[in-house]
């Protein structure tokens, strides 16, 4: 495989209506398959010197884009139009910026420091319940802390629970694609929020943008955001092992939307009403 090889696949992708961004994705899978050969030594076989002008690679427009966030009234919508594990689960993305598939990996045992601390260590598959010891990047195994009123929540609804902190009625973790089509996504089309790319990271982009609007100490940001150090400044700095800077900065920062004014209760099913002479066969 070269440049010229790979071009008529770049034609095919583009043609198909593949946009730019995904076909420069697919490119680089074919890259590092090339790049994967090498000498016993080490040394690359091919060294290939990849040129998109040759191989006619479409232009990734970044301001085209397609990176929706929520607004915080809209979250502070979706928190009030549901309950139990749903509005949880938006509350927890919002408040922390996790990951989704790390998100329904949290298990009661990670919360730390009276529940002001969440230790991510483990996420969920994509297409599979599974609950896997891997994360998407080395940065992304961090401890995301909370604000008091968010811990408070989340202390409420875990109240009486073990294990994970969302499961499905069989035990096992929550898919988090169904959720999007179950959940997420006949929400945001009721209120006329859903637009291309308005899935799951959203709250995520919402929480980067509430931290820097906060003048978030930079550090703890890339921290808890799970991104990593870029400047010889971020990789000497060990601010993130401070504990009692981190809880002060999560109480100072805040968290920009509105939790429910109730606690969480569980949810009980509709029970059909029983005429009245019923009552002695239930008590017996």
């Amino acid at each position: 495989m070269d440049n010229l090889s790979v071009k008529p696949l770049i034609e095919k992708m583009s043609s198909s209506g593949l946009k730019p961004r995904t076909v420069n994705k697919y490119i680089e899978h074919v890259k590092q398959v090339v790049e994967s050969l090498k000498n016993p030594n080490g040394e690359p076989i091919h060294n290939r010197k990849w040129d998109a002008e040759t191989m006619d690679l479409p232009v990734v427009e970044h301001a085209e884009q397609k990176r929706p966030s929520l607004k915080a009234s809209a979250i502070s919508e979706l928190i009030k139009a549901s309950s139990g594990q749903e509005q949880a689960l938006y509350v927890l993305l919002a408040a922390t910026g996790m990951r989704v598939s790390e998100a329904l990996a949290v298990e009661i045992h990670h919360f730390t420091n009276d529940g002001r601390t969440i230790k991510i260590e483990q996420q969920v598959e994509k297409d599979s319940p599974r609950i896997v010891k891997y994360l998407k990047t080395a940065a992304a195994k961090r401890q995301v802390d909370l604000h008091h009123g968010i811990a408070e929540y989340l202390q409420r609804y875990a109240a009486g629970k073990s294990g994970l902190l969302f499961r499905t009625a069989n035990g096992t973790p929550h898919l988090y694609g169904n959720l999007e089509d179950r959940w997420l996504t006949p929400r945001l089309t009721k209120m006329g929020s859903d637009e291309e790319g308005m899935g799951w990271h959203s709250f995520k982009r919402f929480r980067k943008t509430w931290l820097r609007g906060a003048r978030c100490l930079e550090d703890l940001n890339n921290f808890w955001m799970a991104h990593k150090p870029k400047s010889m400044s971020e990789l000497y700095s060990h601010l993130h092992e401070e504990l009692q800077v981190r809880l002060d900065e999560a109480e100072r920062v805040g968290f920009g939307f509105s939790l429910p004014e109730n606690p969480i209760v569980a949810v009980v099913p509709n029970v059909p009403k029983l005429p009245q002479n019923s009552a002695v066969e239930i008590a017996a």
